[in-house]
């Protein structure tokens, strides 16, 4: 076994530390306040190669290996998660097109956003089907020499900016999880219906609205593969997204442990610092554990991935464990802070209403239990 990172991908996150420190934390709580979406930021890391780390070398891609692809987001999850949401986005869009995509679907739809700043976005999950993926009721009709789409879709990051979706629908409701047909479909397409931007409890900078579908045309080549594979593509992506998603709550972990070990040494009480004080010795131990546990499985369920082995099981114990983790975390960072964590002055608080939606998105926490369990009961 061999834990340590190669020279290049210590350089990789050492720039990516960098960008977080200079670019992202200066401007977290200030986007976080008013909502603002990242488009400088999310500009600059394309520039430096930290978005679509996905894309293959062949179609223009930096070649990132998904354990490359979790060292960046680690990285950046640290500076803000929420803007980190908005960058991871749009791997998780493209993603099926380079999991299950024809050679030329990956020719003229993946080289292009490693051309030009781009921005994709997944939609699969329906204001009446979240959890439940297999209910989809967005229907994908055969019109002849194209497919029309009419349906709802919510919940989809950076869909009020993105250039390409990759949208989820059904060719047949009866057929459950075989009627689950995955398409391309560019965000210019006539019938594309934009909701209002949510107002979101935490991840305030990453743009989050629905999507309507009205009898929107696709040409016939934008299918990714045949009728009824969406299902295992949909699946097969999570496999490789889950362990960025988990590396992103791991990033926010690590800032609210590092600011709980700052800020105990200089807040005094009783005459010492508080991390002089046992209670508060054990809460930074707990944390840190959390946190080097979370990165094991984390990297690991990358790990798997790059080496072609199925990753489903270990990928859903990362991505619950470093959520709950997450959660946890930057609770008793709060908790340390005292009164002072629970104003907005000081950056815990946005980090507890942050890692809540990691518990949520890409399936809840409660999702991944039920996907341990089948793994392991099969």
């Amino acid at each position: 076994m061999d834990f340590s990172l190669t020279t290049e991908q210590r350089e990789i996150r050492e720039l990516a530390n960098k960008f977080a420190k200079n670019e992202m934390i200066p401007y977290a709580q200030e986007y976080d306040e008013r909502g603002t979406f990242p488009i400088d930021q999310f500009k600059k890391a394309w520039e430096l190669g930290f978005i679509n780390t996905c894309i293959p070398s062949e179609f223009g891609g930096s070649g990132f290996s998904s354990v490359d692809s979790v060292v960046i987001s680690e990285a950046l999850a640290y500076g803000c998660m929420g803007m980190n949401t908005a960058f991871m986005a749009n791997d998780l869009a493209l993603l099926p097109i380079v999991i299950g995509g024809t050679t030329e679907q990956k020719k003229k739809y993946l080289t292009p956003f490693t051309q030009e700043f781009k921005i994709a976005s997944f939609c699969l999950t329906e204001p009446g089907n979240g959890s439940d993926a297999g209910g989809i009721k967005t229907i994908i009709k055969d019109g002849g020499d194209h497919w029309i789409i009419n349906g709802s879709k919510m919940w989809i990051t950076n869909a009020g900016y993105a250039d390409l979706f990759v949208v989820y629908g059904t060719i047949d409701p009866a057929l459950k999880h075989k009627g689950i047909s995955a398409l391309i479909v560019e965000a210019k397409s006539e019938g594309i219906e934009l909701g209002k931007k949510e107002d979101k409890m935490g991840h305030r900078s990453s743009d989050t609205r629905g999507v309507r579908f009205n009898n929107v045309k696709v040409p016939k080549e934008n299918m990714i593969g045949k009728p009824g594979d969406g299902w295992g593509i949909a699946m097969s992506t999570l496999d490789h997204s889950r362990p960025l998603v988990a590396s992103s709550a791991l990033g926010g972990a690590q800032r609210a442990l590092d600011l709980s070990i700052q800020y105990s040494k200089e807040r005094n009480q009783f005459g010492v610092p508080i991390a002089k004080h046992q209670a508060i010795q054990f809460m930074i131990a707990e944390m840190g554990m959390k946190v080097e546990a979370a990165r094991l499985l984390t990297y690991k369920a990358a790990w798997l991935c790059d080496q072609g082995i199925r990753n489903t099981e270990v990928a859903s114990y990362a991505k619950a464990f470093a959520s709950d983790s997450c959660m946890q975390i930057t609770t008793d960072a709060v908790q340390i802070y005292g009164g002072y964590g629970y104003s907005k002055e000081y950056p815990v608080e946005k980090l507890m209403r942050d890692a809540k939606l990691i518990q949520i998105y890409e399936g809840t926490s409660q999702i991944q239990r039920l996907v341990m369990a089948r793994e392991l009961i099969k």
